[in-house]
């Protein structure tokens, strides 16, 4: 049966003149010494194998870098100095990791490396060291082994023992390597020693490493012994903190609380901070000066003095105040929307002739798609500022606008703040989104919160929660979006200048179209303007036909869809060029969606056809009524509100009463039911402006006389026949020219209305301005009354 080799059977002639070499990462092993390892690369657990399987020899260098990663396996990040091992013991983990047990054996140096394993191979020159014996190196031994045992005594971390197993070690040279394996000293040190051949010098070398080892531990000592006197339970933290400065002290280290305070110190210096502000971060700076580095509050007083030495408080952009340049920006991002270039021109008049004057605060309201949110950007183009969006649908914490206190963990400035600091400027335009989806619980009302920001007079002075200093916010451009102004309310909505976006007519939808949507969709799916053309009857019928809508966005998914169809046919290389035609809309995104079904629908009595305003723009309403053998029955269908059906009580009432006059004969009531009902019945409807046509359907049933083609009407009734105004004037009339509508009937009182409606619009369709239900039966049943 053979004996299991050890270092100590091989000679170093027997040692192998080339050895797969393994890579050690913050150790070093000397020769005869024992060391665990733990190895888990591929490429190292195959050079383990091999090993293994032949005569257990490999060599162990020691890395340059100090983790390990792939760049460390290249030959420079590796010393020329290792130590030959064999290994004694080893066993594979679950987890492709095998653990070791080797022995140094000698050492040796690389002359060069050698390819041919997925590992490092090398050949290598052994090192032979020869025993030496003389008085000097004997005193050597002797001085280091009462130096080492003064170590033991002090270092918790030795055991004892180990100083009687040294003194046991004759040879000078691996005492030297025992030693130095033991010390706590980095591993450039412990290589030098590898690397050096001669057992005297080794003895000097070490004998240097071990006095520095235990001047520190003395040191340690010295400064336990003063500080422990002051010391109970409550100063435990204190103590290891006056330990560490001390150890620095006597090393001539700096501090890096007394750097990071300097740093801070010329920031607050640099930023000319007003005078409140100044005096905070002198007084925050102040208590991060007496804290140190590891204390919980160290790293709030630190975030707190990071945010206030990053805020632009003198810093501003400079306003581009040439008008026409700004015009012809505005011109180039939208079309249409006058109302509100007039009104940012007649701001960079202002500002151009009183450069103090303190911003509006804007808000632009209107359906989804028409272009609220890209005004803003369009804005801070033509102003030359930075432009910043706090989306607030849905936000409920009055803390996302004021901040938290820094009482709170990971306290943080609020949005507006952030916001500021992100710009880098004092003067940027802030968009606030969704105004109108703003909520409130427990944990405040954000609303509120935003009456000091958007109000000019008090913004100058805005005081965020974390900050706890004045912010000048009135330099800030604020505007806002919103789809419907009744969520708002009444003190915000006071604070702010409504600018409405209606929506977009036809001619206007088929202009943006060709100059935005199209060339911004065809580059988004890598067409170039030679590849796909879309005529402009295609444009119109997609619009016409798939979209009914006030914006721009379903406009805009469908024409995605035609470049979609468009892309995938030339990346398959059936066409090279594609012109859509209207007859050929159909192949890309289907059939028509929406067609004219006003003729079909009220060509028969009974069926009248309203305006309703939506928050996403205006829409057409159907109104029917039929009656059945009954007695005096009104039921009223359609998921209507209490308004709309009192408004058709009225409208019965107002009929019933005026039977006579109408031409209606009076018994007809007593002997039948009336049902009243809306279609798209799923979709809760309310408000007083379908009461004319009401009215108006239920005369036509009772009369069996259809009402007139492409008529539509609004307008709120009262008992006595009069015809009231209503809003959404605009939306509605836009709504009846998408739908194709050619007469219409309105309140007299909302004539004055029609004034922001596009020319074409107002040509294309005739209205009737009434105040009397009696004029509208005239018109829209053309009987006598």
């Amino acid at each position: 049966m053979n004996q299991q080799k050890t270092p100590m059977d091989i000679a170093p002639d027997d040692m192998p003149r080339k050895l797969p070499i393994l890579p050690l990462f913050d150790v070093v092993l000397f020769p005869k010494m024992v060391l665990p390892l733990v190895v888990m690369e591929d490429q190292s657990i195959e050079l383990i194998d091999n090993a293994m399987a032949g005569d257990r020899i490999i060599g162990l260098i020691s890395s340059k870098q100090t983790e390990a990663a792939s760049e460390v396996y290249s030959p420079e990040n590796l010393y020329s100095v290792g130590t030959s091992a064999l290994i004694l013991k080893m066993a594979k983990a679950d987890d492709n990791r095998a653990q070791l047990v080797v022995q140094g054996i000698g050492r040796f140096k690389i002359k060069e490396f050698v390819e041919g394993k997925t590992y490092l191979q090398a050949k290598v020159t052994p090192v032979y060291e020869k025993e030496e014996k003389s008085k000097e190196i004997e005193a050597l031994m002797s001085n280091l082994l009462g130096i080492y045992n003064e170590v033991v005594k002090l270092s918790p971390g030795l055991p004892q023992d180990i100083g009687k197993m040294a003194k046991s070690i004759d040879d000078p040279g691996i005492l030297a390597d025992m030693i130095t394996s033991t010390l706590n000293t980095p591993i450039e040190d412990k290589q030098k020693i590898l690397e050096r051949w001669n057992a005297k010098t080794r003895l000097k070398e070490v004998t240097r490493l071990v006095n520095y080892q235990l001047e520190i531990l003395e040191l340690g000592s010295k400064i336990q012994s003063q500080v422990k006197g002051d010391m109970d339970k409550k100063q435990k933290e204190y103590y290891l903190r006056q330990q560490l400065k001390a150890i620095k002290d006597e090393l001539g280290e700096k501090d890096e609380t007394s750097v990071e305070v300097e740093e801070y110190r010329a920031k607050i210096d640099a930023k000319n901070l007003p005078e409140e502000a100044l005096k905070e971060a002198e007084r925050e700076l102040d208590r991060l000066s007496r804290m140190h580095p590891s204390s919980s509050e160290y790293t709030v007083a630190s975030t707190y003095l990071d945010w206030i030495t990053a805020l632009p408080w003198n810093e501003s952009t400079v306003d581009n105040l040439d008008i026409k340049k700004a015009r012809k920006i505005l011109n180039e991002d939208h079309f249409g929307l006058e109302k509100v270039k007039k009104r940012i021109i007649e701001y960079l008049a202002v500002r151009k002739l009183k450069p103090d004057s303190k911003g509006p605060i804007l808000c632009f309201s209107g359906p989804p798609g028409t272009g609220k949110t890209s005004l803003g950007h369009s804005i801070a183009r033509a102003l030359g500022r930075k432009f910043f969006r706090i989306a607030l649908g849905g936000v409920r914490d009055e803390a996302e606008v004021r901040g938290h206190r820094r009482t709170y963990v990971g306290a943080l400035p609020g949005r507006i703040i952030q916001g500021i600091r992100r710009t880098e400027t004092n003067n940027p335009v802030f968009m606030l989104d969704e105004i109108d989806k703003v909520g409130s619980d427990f944990r405040g009302d954000p609303s509120s919160a935003l009456l000091e920001v958007l109000d000019p007079e008090q913004n100058f002075s805005f005081s965020d929660h974390y900050l706890d200093v004045p912010f000048d916010l009135s330099k800030v451009m604020f505007i806002t979006t919103a789809n419907v102004l009744d969520t708002i309310p009444p003190a915000l909505r006071d604070r702010m200048e409504i600018l409405t976006l209606h929506g977009y007519t036809e001619d206007e939808k088929i202009n943006i179209a060709n100059r935005y949507l199209i060339p911004r969709q065809r580059e988004a799916h890598g067409l170039n303007a030679k590849q796909l053309k879309i005529s402009k009857g295609a444009v119109r019928h997609i619009i016409s036909g798939y979209t009914r809508e006030a914006g721009l966005r379903n406009l805009e998914r469908e024409i995605a869809s035609i470049c979609r169809g468009v892309a995938s046919q030339i990346a398959e290389k059936k066409k090279k060029t594609v012109s859509v035609k209207i007859d050929e809309v159909a192949k890309f995104i289907g059939p028509v969606r929406f067609t004219s079904e006003i003729s079909a629908r009220t060509s028969t009595p009974g069926v009248a056809t309203g305006l309703a305003w939506t928050q996403f723009g205006g829409e057409i309403l159907f109104i029917e009524a039929t009656s059945m053998p009954g007695s005096k029955g009104l039921t009223l269908t359609g998921q209507l509100g209490d308004v709309m059906k009192e408004s058709a009580t009225a409208a019965l009432s107002f009929i019933r009463s005026n039977a006579k006059e109408l031409g209606i004969d009076e018994g007809f009531f007593s002997k039948h039911d009336i049902h009243i009902h809306v279609p798209a019945g799923a979709i809760p409807k309310d408000g007083p402006s379908a009461g004319v046509t009401m009215l108006t359907a239920l005369t036509s049933l009772f009369k069996r006389k259809p009402i007139a083609k492409k008529l539509a009407m609004t307008g709120e009734i009262t008992l006595r026949g009069q015809v009231l105004p209503v809003g959404g004037i605009k939306e509605k009339v836009l709504a009846a020219h998408r739908a194709g509508i050619k007469t219409l009937i309105l309140p007299e009182w909302n004539e004055k209305d029609l004034e922001g409606i596009p020319k074409k619009v107002r040509d294309s369709i005739k209205f009737h301005f009434t105040g009397s239900m009696f004029e509208v039966l005239k018109i829209a049943l053309k009987i006598k009354l």
